[in-house]
C-alpha cells in the first residue's frame, strides 16, 4: 500500500476517534454509517447535509421567536424538540445535549435561559458542522488516491449510557 495513502488512513482514522473522545458525535453515527453501502455511497454525506439545511433553518427560526414581544414557548419548544431530534438521528451528542437542557428553559418560560442555550447550540452546531465537514473532505482524499473507507466495525467502540 502506498505510504502516502496510509498516513491519510490513519489521519482520518485518528480524526474520526477524536470527534468520539470529544463527545461531538456519538454511536448514532456509526448506526447511520452502518445504513450505507455500494448502492448508496453518498448516504451518510446526503442524510447530514439535511441536517446542516434543517438545522440552519431552525436556529434561525429560534431566533425569530425568541425575539418576539410575547414569546410562544410552545413554538419555541417545538422547534427545539425537532432539532433534538434531528440531531440525535446523526449522533450530534453536544447539540442534542444542549437541546435537552433549551428545553429545560422553555419549560420554565426563561427568556434568558433559553437565549443562552440558543447562543450554545448555535456554537455545537457549528462545531459539528465543520468537524464533519472536515471528516468528508478526508475521506475523500482517502478515496480520490484509492483507498476506502473504514468499515463501521474499525471504528472506534463508543459505550452506550446505561438508562
Amino acid at each position: 500500500m502506498d505510504v502516502g495513502l496510509m498516513q491519510m488512513q490513519r489521519r482520518l482514522a485518528e480524526y474520526t476517534s477524536a470527534l468520539f473522545k470529544e463527545g461531538i458525535l456519538d454511536s448514532q453515527y456509526v448506526q447511520l454509517q452502518e445504513l450505507q453501502d455500494e448502492s448508496n455511497p453518498d448516504f451518510v454525506v446526503e442524510v447530514v447535509s439535511l441536517f446542516f439545511t434543517d438545522s440552519e433553518k431552525l436556529l434561525n427560526d429560534l431566533s425569530r421567536d425568541l425575539a418576539q414581544q410575547n414569546v410562544d414557548f410552545k413554538r419555541v419548544d417545538a422547534h427545539v424538540h425537532q432539532l433534538k431530534g434531528s440531531s440525535s438521528s446523526i449522533g450530534a451528542e453536544r447539540v442534542k445535549n444542549a437541546c435537552i437542557v433549551f428545553r429545560n428553559f422553555c419549560q420554565e418560560k426563561n427568556i434568558p435561559g433559553c437565549l443562552r442555550c440558543l447562543q450554545q447550540i448555535k456554537q455545537e452546531f457549528l462545531l459539528v458542522k465543520s468537524k464533519l465537514e472536515t471528516l468528508f473532505k478526508l475521506e475523500q482524499q482517502v478515496v480520490a488516491a484509492g483507498g476506502s473507507i473504514p468499515t463501521s466495525g474499525s471504528l472506534p467502540t463508543v459505550q452506550q449510557p446505561i438508562l
